[in-house]
């Protein structure tokens, strides 16, 4: 037993060594899960009892591993309400994911007892994919280990991502590892020496040939000449002193001052980062025009007469009636009702005023998972991220359009992690995309640099620049083949300014979307149900043969 827990924690080791933001070590992703196979294969070969229960253990400590040395930057966020109850608050984003792979192998485990190994290790891809599209789309998601993300560092080796998005690359890591571990199985076999050549010629080519069509497509990818001359405001306000400590119009002066300093008359987007406009109840969507806010802002972009103001806000809308979910009551008789909402906005030299509403809320930090159950929880999640858990958002994504026809993706922090949604948003005729975000409530830890990463993913499935804007930093341009081609400082008061290339072609991810962990999710269900099946053919046979002795 000792000799699995050793290669249980050596898989972690090895996949969080090959995590992002870590460089040159992207590799060992295609080894990281051998150890781990080894390690269920030696519990099924045992005599142990309750093997079940054991591989979940097992796989359950290094993937416990992974996930906690990849994403500690989660206890910063939370540590001011103190150790006492940061330490087993933080262990729900630390042990969720770990919990679904391990449900993982013990399913490949139970699909084992009743079919072939070669059965068994694809339904254990399948059921993995289905893990990832459950912790994309569930009420606590929280996509941030989705294996495709691993090659964020290592972007010139999947710039297929555009046909297939990061599970293309779930997929990849899988089939590699299982091969790997075949090899190794085989080694101590006396196997035909051609059937373990034949398994290496396979390692070699599925790990080579996707690796040679991406640097071929990375060198040979060219850009339409298109461009949009854009700036990108970093104005380093300490996230815990936005909201009460900085008067938002003060914000708002060093957010024009800051764009200011490099915009030119051309000029066509000044991207602000998530909140820069932190007042919620000075800005009424209903009542936009009227806020000083709106006003201070409509005065700096007197002098760019295509520009237009992207930028991040906290917004009120009120009813008459209870319109949403969400909404909730100004007065007992409960005649007035308002939501709250994360939000992107667009201002342009004109009375148009776009919103967009943040919708890929952060579990508990912006939203309650399951409703009023876990309400309780609401005085602990506020200290996530400095809000209650109570935000609104929108059923779809959302494009900006300005005066002169350009579409714009603004995606708000955590949403730029999801591609499906991004592409949604480039489907409907964005030609760019905006990420704002805050990145400050993880202070100076690898979370705001595997958070720039992600991007880079998301410029390669759509082939269209990104603009981030971040609080504190990291603020980036990337290209449309995920090159980060311009990037401020942590912590720094700047701004950076782009000739970006808008795109409007749509690549097969874009069309497409989500489909292979889709495929994998249905083909999980039908490993589930074979073996649910299975179990009750067996209790028919065993009670027949039990009913015919007696």
């Amino acid at each position: 037993m000792k000799k699995n827990i050793f290669l249980s924690i050596l898989s972690g080791l090895l996949l969080w060594i090959a995590w992002p933001p870590t460089p040159y070590s992207t590799f060992l992703l295609f080894v990281g899960f051998v150890p781990m196979l080894l390690a269920i294969e030696n519990i099924i070969q045992s005599a142990l009892p309750k093997k079940g229960k054991k591989i979940f253990g097992i796989t359950f400590l290094g993937f416990f591993i992974w996930n906690t040395l990849s994403v500690y930057w989660v206890y910063n966020s939370i540590k001011t309400i103190g150790a006492v109850v940061a330490v087993p608050i933080s262990l729900i984003p630390y042990s969720l994911g770990p919990l679904l792979m391990s449900t993982a192998c013990w399913l490949y485990y139970r699909l084992r007892l009743v079919t072939g190994c070669g059965q068994a290790l694809a339904g254990l891809v399948c059921f993995w994919l289905g893990y990832e599209y459950l912790h994309q789309t569930w009420a606590l998601n929280f996509p941030w280990m989705t294996l495709g993300n691993g090659f964020a560092v290592s972007h010139k080796w999947i710039q297929w991502y555009e046909y297939t998005g990061v599970y293309g690359g779930t997929i990849w890591v899988w089939i590699i590892n299982i091969l790997a571990f075949l090899i190794y199985v085989g080694l101590s076999k006396p196997k035909a020496p051609k059937e373990r050549v034949g398994l290496i010629l396979a390692v070699g080519l599925i790990v080579a040939l996707p690796i040679a069509f991406s640097l071929y497509r990375y060198h040979t990818y060219k850009e339409q000449e298109n461009p949009s001359d854009i700036v990108v405001a970093q104005p380093n306000i300490d996230p815990y002193e936005k909201e009460g400590g900085i008067p938002t119009s003060h914000q708002i002066d060093i957010l024009t001052h800051l764009s200011d300093s490099l915009a030119q008359k051309n000029t066509e987007f000044f991207i602000w980062p998530e909140t820069a406009i932190s007042d919620p109840h000075d800005l009424n969507e209903d009542l936009v025009r009227s806020s000083p806010y709106f006003l201070q802002i409509q005065q700096f972009l007197n002098k760019y007469k295509n520009g237009n103001v992207l930028t991040g806000s906290e917004d009120v809308k009120f009813y008459n009636s209870r319109k949403t979910s969400t909404a909730k009551s100004f007065d007992p008789q409960g005649n007035e009702y308002y939501d709250v909402f994360n939000a992107a906005v667009n201002i342009e030299n004109s009375a148009e005023v776009q919103f967009y509403h943040k919708s890929k809320l952060v579990p508990g930090v912006e939203s309650m998972p399951f409703g009023d159950a876990l309400s309780f929880l609401k005085p602990v999640f506020e200290h996530l991220g400095g809000a209650t858990g109570d935000y609104a958002g929108q059923d779809e994504p959302g494009v900006f359009y300005s005066q002169s026809g350009i579409g714009v993706a603004p995606a708000i922090c955590y949403e730029s992690i999801y591609g499906e949604w991004i592409a949604d948003a480039v489907h409907k005729g964005a030609q760019f995309i905006a990420i704002i975000t805050n990145d400050g409530w993880w202070e100076n830890t690898s979370g705001k640099d595997q958070h720039l990463d992600y991007a880079k993913l998301r410029a390669i499935e759509t082939r269209r620049w990104v603009c981030r804007s971040a609080n504190t930093g990291i603020s980036a341009f990337i290209n449309q083949r995920g090159d980060i081609v311009k990037q401020t400082q942590w912590w720094t008061r700047t701004a950076i300014k782009q000739d970006i290339n808008l795109n409007s072609d749509l690549t097969f991810y874009v069309l497409h979307g989500d489909y292979l962990p889709k495929t994998g999710s249905l083909l999980a269900i039908a490993g589930i149900f074979w073996i649910l099946i299975a179990k009750v053919r067996y209790r028919g046979r065993k009670s027949k043969v039990v009913s015919s002795k007696s």
